[in-house]
């Protein structure tokens, strides 16, 4: 091949990965919030999984992607191992549509595509409608790189050096395996290296014969993104990905020792190399959901057992923020949500324990709340940096206004945490120092209080979970209240000390103080509303 030839056949190759992109990101848009639900709702059987998994996948044009998915959702907890298995053999079924598309000589409409993505998106006025317009613009790239990739290689011929190059993986399919699956896994998609073969076999470089390995080392490859992103994973989350391994180098194992029988078989279901490419690649994935999904249950169990639960410290810092979905918005905003209600999870339990430090005066608890603290800080850090990797453009109007929601909400709750950390926990230090002891009035009061804040924390993170409206007004509405009742218990602390009451006089800074840090808590709780209450003026 010339230089000019390699230039031509890179560009086709990075159009093509372009066009996948865009078509994904478009249908994922259009799909919205959705995206997330459907793929959950698919865990009631194997069977209703494996259809959802497959019409996901073809959504987002990419199995590694729906694998990627499920890691995350199993190790932040969202899912089982079990109910994955389905999925998994569904998502494989999936990308089969993509092949099969492109295995049409539908390149010679690439340049009406793109015209109608282009119209469709300047046109439009909707936003959903305008996602589908990239999503057409996205398929007219694949077509036009498919065009561009066929002209590279028409003038090739067998003969050629490239030509006998691959006519040897005839002689060699476990090299053919190997380079189609490296090759894969370079480019992140077994439907781009297949669709580099379908290019091929227009060109008559391929026999099926030469093809069929290609096919099985594409399936081989979509295995490593699944791998990477388990790394660093809970085990859950690692069974998933080994789990998708052993789905395909049993399927490519078994089809091995058979390779001619069934480039025989694919042989007489289509006229054209170029056919008998793509149906390869359907049987191949069919077969395994077939094989496979009668004993999901007994892989389960292997991979369990390959990789068990080992003893150690728990992960400290974000759970569930997998970087494999951050090109997906839909599911990114879902998995940094949860961790937001993680760390209010951990702030509400700092602002509970800290009556318990004044009523116990437990200097143990107080340094439990500080490592608490320095972990609702840490993951602070981690979902910000997390949902600044989120692409602006790539975001709808709304998921740009639930972005904005997260971030408040962990602003607030990392000033809450700061608040209990170094501001109550000092008064109780300085309680247990001195030997102070509150008045029984006095203790009750601060417990009442204390009540009335964890109550209005409790609306704030409902509000917050659920964007709603109403729970947000009643959460401000409840800040006026407390305000309101803090005023009256400073009043009627100082009533106390004008009796002389002992107690009430050598815990009067202290005291004044915890109430009032105690309202400077609600505030930033109160503060999580106003988000919530904004979110449908910029929709």
């Amino acid at each position: 091949m010339t230089s000019l030839t390699l230039f031509s056949a890179f560009g086709g190759v990075m159009l093509l990965l372009y066009g996948m992109r865009l078509v994904g990101r478009g249908l994922q848009k259009a799909a919205g919030a959705r995206l997330r639900s459907f793929l959950l709702s698919a865990m009631s059987n194997r069977f209703k999984g494996m259809m959802v998994g497959a019409a996901i996948t073809a959504l987002l044009q990419s199995s590694s992607a729906t694998t990627v998915m499920l890691v995350g959702f199993v190790g932040s907890g969202l899912i089982a191992l079990p109910q994955t298995m389905g999925v998994i053999l569904g998502a494989d079924i999936g990308t089969t549509l993509t092949v099969q598309i492109i295995a049409f000589k539908v390149y010679d409409y690439a340049l009406g595509f793109v015209g109608v993505g282009v119209l469709v998106m300047f046109l439009s006025k909707k936003t959903p409608i305008k996602d589908i317009g990239l999503a057409i613009l996205g398929f007219g790239f694949i077509f036009l790189a498919l065009q561009i990739l066929t002209s590279t290689f028409s003038p090739l011929t067998p003969d050629s050096l490239m030509g006998q190059a691959l006519l040897t993986l005839n002689d060699d399919p476990v090299a053919g395996i190997i380079v189609a699956a490296a090759i894969t896994a370079i480019l992140h998609s077994s439907a781009a290296t297949l669709g580099l073969a379908i290019t091929a076999a227009h060109s008559g470089l391929f026999t099926i014969e030469a093809a069929v390995p290609i096919v099985l080392g594409a399936n081989l490859g979509t295995c490593i993104s699944a791998i990477i992103s388990s790394i660093g994973a809970p085990v859950d989350a690692k069974r998933v990905a080994l789990a998708h391994v052993l789905f395909k180098a049993l399927g490519v194992a078994l089809i091995l020792p058979f390779i001619g029988f069934f480039a025989g078989l694919v042989e007489q279901s289509a006229g054209t190399v170029v056919r008998q490419v793509a149906n390869a690649h359907t049987f191949f994935n069919i077969g395994l959901a077939i094989l496979f999904l009668p004993f999901t249950g007994i892989f389960t169990s292997l991979v369990t057992r390959l990789l068990p639960e080992r003893e150690g410290q728990e992960k400290k810092g974000a759970r569930y923020l997998d970087p494999m979905v951050i090109k997906t918005p839909s599911l990114a905003l879902g998995q940094a949500t949860r961790e937001a209600l993680r760390v209010a999870d951990m702030a509400q339990a700092m602002l509970k324990s800290s009556l318990e430090v004044f009523k116990r005066d437990d200097l143990q608890l107080i340094k439990q709340i500080e490592q608490s603290d320095n972990e609702v800080d840490q993951i602070d850090r981690e979902i910000k940096l997390y949902l600044t990797k989120l692409i602006r453009e790539a975001l709808t109007i709304h998921q740009a206004s639930r972005e904005l929601e997260i971030i408040s909400f962990t602003n607030n709750m990392e000033n809450i945490g700061d608040v209990i950390d170094k501001n109550l926990m000092e008064l109780a230090r300085k309680k247990i120092k001195n030997g102070y002891l509150f008045s029984i009035a006095g203790m009750e009061e601060i417990e009442e209080l204390h009540g009335m804040v964890t109550s209005n924390f409790e609306l704030a993170v409902a509000a917050f979970a659920s964007s709603d409206k109403d729970i947000a007004r009643r959460l401000l509405s409840n800040k006026i209240e407390i305000a309101d009742k803090e005023r009256r218990l400073r009043e009627a602390h100082i009533e106390r000390l004008h009796k002389g009451l002992r107690e009430s006089i050598e815990t009067s800074s202290v005291h004044l103080d915890v109430l009032s840090n105690l309202k400077r808590i609600n505030s930033y709780i109160s503060n999580i509303a106003y988000p919530v209450m904004d979110g449908d003026k910029s929709l």
